[in-house]
């Protein structure tokens, strides 16, 4: 039976519009941060990392 798809990680520059929840939340403070901080847990988590929008990605097992 397949996993279902979850979401292991929240990465913003905004904490304001992320509310706390079952995903760890990492905050970095402008958009380079933002992609590096994504693409280092995607390849470490062996996940994949969706674009939310502009000041927020996530981490996804599927």
């Amino acid at each position: 039976m397949e996993q279902p798809t979850k979401i292991i990680a929240i990465i913003t520059t905004k904490p304001e519009n992320v509310l706390a929840g079952g995903a760890p939340i990492f905050i970095t403070k402008d958009a380079e941060s933002l992609q590096n901080t994504s693409s280092m847990l995607e390849k470490t988590l062996d996940a994949s990392a969706h674009e939310v929008n502009e000041d927020t990605m996530i981490i996804v097992a599927h």
